[in-house]
């Protein structure tokens, strides 16, 4: 079938690529490894990613802006890099995970996907997404959500009793995303190839660096710390990369953390009607009495994730919960953008390479390629009750980005409007 597959596909376009979906918060060498890897498995000779904007999956904003981080990208080897919108990318894994294989399958040219696991067995991982539809699976994982089992939890403890497979495999955070894009790739792009590459060396999850092939999370806490690029952090990350972040910490273009946030995220839910907590997504069983009384007692974000966290609503869920509150999301319009999937394809930096794929995308693509966000809206449209979907999902990325810049050190870079003053990059 995949021999097949490659004959049909070089029999019909020239072009052929390996997408990924990533955040690279920021790009580091482990990622640069991955680039290498996807194309030399795949056999495509172009790299294209879709990655989250200025807010991450989890929950948190990006050290770094989105156009700096795609530079980063190009920089290490990466040919197109295209934004999932944010109503995606802020998300739980099977919605994030079917957002950008949806998003990489619209373009016209992706023949294989490309994901880290810390259990790279591509049967073993299939196993679970095809079981993960069982109704024996299903009634027993709602049975452990109730008992305030987290998600992960729930499916490994469900998983284990009904097909006898490991939990610690489905309660890694790189293996659930593999098993959601495995999932999404068999309900809307049947055709791709799938290639699960096993994590190197580092945990996700570590916090503490110690090999040059260091976890983002423990150069994010590095970075903080230290507020510079020390020889610890430059051993994980490609020079490339380290001359953006010097540039970037010089210019006081970040980094950014959720504690800039303090100050707004308590002001929105403190002015927010219980009405409106309730409809922020991911919100439910009576959390938006809790986010109203907790919002008045605290002093800064932290101290509002101490008092909401409880074994049903961990710190990772209730960080999407804040971001959504920021954003003014609401349950009934991701909804709908879920029916519909990606709306557009926002270009946020492409090399020599990408401007041939941009080409072939614009030709083939089933959804809008945006290079210039005004062409699609505007800062005045964007306040307009009668939005089109597409503007409706594109609004919400550029009001991300005007919150964002909120949390960056105080400067210039402070001011609003960046969507629509930005052009993609392009690094010859």
């Amino acid at each position: 079938m995949q021999g097949k597959f490659i004959n049909n596909w070089s029999d019909k376009i020239i072009m052929r690529a390996v997408g990924i979906i990533v955040e690279y918060n920021p790009f580091h060498n482990g990622h640069q490894w991955q680039v290498e890897a996807a194309k030399k498995q795949s056999g495509c000779p172009y790299v294209v990613g879709v990655m989250s904007g200025n807010f991450m999956q989890r929950g948190e904003p990006a050290l770094f802006d989105k156009w700096k981080r795609a530079e980063m990208a190009i920089r290490g080897g990466v040919d197109l890099i295209i934004e999932l919108p944010a109503v995606f990318a802020v998300r739980s894994a099977q919605y994030f995970a079917s957002g950008g294989i949806r998003l990489l399958n619209s373009l016209g040219l992706i023949s294989h996907v490309c994901f880290g696991a810390e259990h790279a067995d591509l049967t073993i991982l299939r196993k679970i997404a095809n079981s993960a539809g069982d109704p024996d699976v299903i009634k027993d994982l709602h049975i452990h959500l109730q008992s305030g089992s987290t998600y992960a939890s729930a499916l490994g403890k469900s998983l284990q009793s009904n097909y006898h497979i490991s939990p610690d495999i489905i309660t890694a955070p790189n293996n659930i995303l593999a098993v959601e894009y495995l999932s999404a790739v068999e309900k809307f792009a049947p055709q791709l190839i799938p290639i699960p590459i096993s994590r190197q060396q580092s945990n996700y999850s570590d916090t503490i660096i110690t090999t040059p092939l260091a976890s983002a999370t423990a150069i994010r806490h590095a970075l903080l710390n230290s507020m510079s690029i020390t020889d610890e952090i430059s051993s994980t990350i490609p020079s490339t990369t380290e001359n953006i972040i010097n540039t970037l910490l010089a210019n006081k273009r970040g980094p950014v953390a959720f504690n800039n946030f303090s100050n707004i995220v308590l002001a929105q839910l403190r002015a927010a009607s219980l009405e409106k907590l309730e409809q922020i997504p991911g919100v439910s069983e009576g959390l938006h009495y809790k986010l109203q009384n907790s919002a008045l007692r605290s002093e800064n974000i932290n101290q509002l994730f101490t008092l909401l966290k409880s074994k049903r609503y961990p710190y990772t869920r209730l960080q999407r919960i804040i971001i959504h509150s920021l954003l003014g999301t609401r349950r009934s319009q991701l909804a709908l953008f879920d029916e519909c999937g990606p709306l557009y394809a926002r270009v946020l930096a492409f090399n020599q390479q990408g401007r041939l794929l941009l080409k072939y995308i614009n030709k083939h693509s089933t959804i809008p390629v945006i290079t210039k966000t005004t062409h699609f809206l505007n800062s005045t449209e964007r306040g307009r009750s009668d939005l089109t979907p597409l503007q409706d999902m594109l609004a919400i990325d550029t009001l991300a980005s005007d919150l964002y810049a909120l949390g960056m050190p105080p400067s210039n870079w402070n001011i609003g409007g960046w969507d629509f003053r930005f052009s993609p990059s392009f690094m010859p």
